[in-house]
């Protein structure tokens, strides 16, 4: 049967993106687990339950095993397919890491209970998702394949479908398009889907937010244009940042042809109503500025929570002055580094080196993650690095541009982590490895004991900020991470 004869189908967000975007990702395992058996009943065509950030704040900030949240929501959601967010080579950290640590994290994962990798790169470079995706096919699961959506100059129709069709080479089961910012139009989305399934014949996902208001609208688009399935979540923890809600989209889909019929509007309501006290126990953690559409998103490509976090970490800096120069300067340092798509680790890296450039003075501080991009440390960029800034990051950090894959340059280091936790009197199991891998100290901290409350005190530390070498990029998944302070 031809997709267009087949209703849309919805994804559910809620237990990853929603929260991550609403909510800093504090939502804890013990908050999810009465309403997982409802989204389980709902007929979603797949929870996403797991990745991006989710796994550094089980570690960091709520005193969980991420690895024990996905085996306990998959007991007691065992029918829907559980889907996951994999940053390719970087996994779900900042930096590449050698194969043997990316397949070994991919075989966990599987075994824990994902069905669905959803498989990223910041660059759109098919070469840092090559291990990840051959990973997955190994262990007999589903791997889609994500387009990161974004405009410049080199970011054309045609470019994205070439990459389209590279990942269905390199063994995708499906793609998606990837809209962190919540930047694409409905007449975009409409034209993605189309060539991608025409040139591909793979199934396609629009995955965006609603950042600027655009979401809805390009979600119906994606349907009317035979998208495969629109990923939706569920408010308190839907719209504004995150995911367009569940219910909002049934009715905009009122009278379409495609639209799910088999959906029990008062489960919904049910399930609402038990993240509504959810929402409010994480108070501390959303904001008002998070729910609501942002225009600027759209003439500055600065996503959303990025955005609003800039503010407030301008305020801190007492630039709050220039932050009109700041954002002015985004697609200047977008540009020069070729381009890049401004999604987690990029959008970090690009925030804050323009705000070092205009405290400073263009390129005159030059951040060594910015850097590295100039020097080919993250991958292949879509456009070309500007030749002067290239020159000067060589100057700077006395080492010679690379053309190969990162990851290439890096030696297996499996063995060599569980000789490290064996010696520590610490468990050596894969799972541990891997986790050790990406966060050690958090991962050495949980195994002995030593772990944060799962609810942090209200009156948060603020970060010391002692000149801009000392600024410390945020960690985060996409867009809703701060520039300077560490926030999932």
């Amino acid at each position: 049967m031809n997709i267009k004869d087949q209703p849309i189908q919805f994804n559910c967000t809620v237990l990853r993106d929603g929260h991550q975007s609403l909510a800093a990702t504090r939502m804890t395992t013990e908050q999810m687990l009465p309403v997982a058996p409802l989204l389980d009943e709902a007929g979603f065509s797949g929870l996403e339950t797991w990745g991006g950030a989710t796994i550094d704040s089980c570690l960091r900030f709520l005193g969980e095993n991420p690895f024990d949240r996905l085996r306990k929501l998959k007991e007691v959601a065992p029918k829907t397919p559980h889907l996951m967010l994999l940053r390719g080579q970087n996994i779900v950290q900042y930096t590449s890491f050698p194969d043997d640590v990316v397949e070994a994290f991919v075989r966990c994962t599987a075994e824990a209970g994902c069905d669905i990798f959803r498989i990223f790169d910041a660059l759109n470079d098919p070469e840092n998702l090559r291990t990840a995706i051959a990973a997955v096919r190994a262990c007999g699961k589903h791997a889609r394949g994500e387009i990161c959506y974004t405009t410049s100059p080199v970011h054309t129709l045609e470019r994205f479908v070439e990459f389209g069709c590279k990942l269905a080479e390199m063994g995708c089961h499906s793609l998606a398009i990837k809209d962190m910012s919540g930047i694409i139009t409905p007449y975009m989305a409409a034209s993605l889907v189309r060539e991608l399934t025409k040139q591909t014949g793979l199934p396609v996902t629009l995955h965006s937010h609603d950042t600027a208001g655009l979401a809805a609208a390009s979600y119906i688009a994606a349907t009317d244009a035979g998208a495969l399935a629109v990923e939706t979540s569920i408010a308190p923890f839907a719209n504004g940042t995150a995911q367009p809600d569940t219910v909002r989209m049934l009715a905009l889909l009122e009278g379409n042809p495609r639209r799910p019929t088999h959906f029990n509007l008062d489960l919904l309501q049910q399930i609402r109503e038990k993240l509504e006290k959810v929402y409010a126990e994480l108070s501390e953690f959303t904001s008002p500025a998070n729910e609501r559409n942002d225009p600027d998103i759209l003439a500055f490509q600065i996503p959303g929570g990025m955005l609003s976090n800039f503010r407030t970490q301008l305020r801190e800096l007492k630039m709050e002055d220039r932050t009109e120069e700041v954002m002015r300067e985004v697609p200047v340092v977008r540009e020069a580094l070729g381009w890049i798509p401004l999604v987690t680790p990029t959008s970090q890296i690009v925030g804050t080196q323009a705000m070092l450039n205009v405290k400073f003075g263009r390129w005159k501080n030059f951040a060594p993650a910015a850097m590295d991009i100039a020097l080919g440390k993250y991958g292949k960029t879509p456009g070309p690095i500007d030749p002067e800034v290239k020159k000067l990051a060589i100057k700077n950090s006395k080492q010679e541009p690379i053309d190969c894959r990162p990851a290439d340059l890096l030696e297996p280091r499996m063995e060599k982590i569980r000789a490290e936790l064996a010696a520590a009197g610490l468990p050596t199991t894969d799972e541990a490895c891997v986790l050790y891998a990406m966060f050690p100290q958090q991962t050495v901290a949980w195994y002995k004991g030593e772990r944060p409350a799962p609810s942090p005190p209200k009156d948060k530390p603020k970060p010391k900020l002692e000149g801009a070498r000392k600024i410390k990029v945020s960690v985060g998944d996409r867009s809703l991470t701060a520039i300077v302070e560490e926030v999932p």
